[in-house]
């Protein structure tokens, strides 16, 4: 009679586990295609948050800023609120050094949009004037 009793926790424990080993291999699954969907889509907004976690949006909120328009922001405000918050945070102060990393991510997060924006910008510049090689002629 034990050895019944054995079989059938063992055969429902294998059978709960397998389920939750399915269940956990689809939500991988999804996530990565949601993950390959959204590089599709922005091709360095994708490969920015998975390099540090953090969304323009959440940057933006963390140092209390407005998000870049067209590429451009105020990169003196932007310092300004980082040495704050950084300082605030600094746990030899007490402060707390998750918080710290956060928003030193915040501030990386945004200098990479704005050098991205930037590099987009000279670029189509560059397209529009065409290049114009230097040509020396021997004399």
């Amino acid at each position: 009679m034990a050895h019944r009793i054995i079989t059938q926790v063992v055969l429902t424990g294998s059978r709960v586990l397998g389920r939750a080993f399915a269940e956990a291999y689809k939500q991988a699954s999804a996530s990565s295609q949601y993950a390959k969907a959204q590089a599709k889509k922005n091709p360095g907004g994708a490969t920015s948050f998975g390099a540090n976690g953090l969304t323009l949006d959440e940057a933006c909120k963390i140092l209390n800023v407005k998000p870049p328009q067209n590429g451009k922001a105020n990169m003196e405000d932007i310092m300004e609120r980082f040495k704050k918050l950084f300082d605030a945070n600094d746990p030899k102060k007490g402060g707390s050094f998750y918080l710290q990393s956060k928003v030193l991510r915040a501030r990386e997060r945004l200098e990479s949009e704005i050098r991205q924006a930037e590099e987009r910008a000279s670029r189509e510049a560059e397209l529009k004037e065409g290049w114009k090689p230097k040509v020396f002629k021997d004399r």
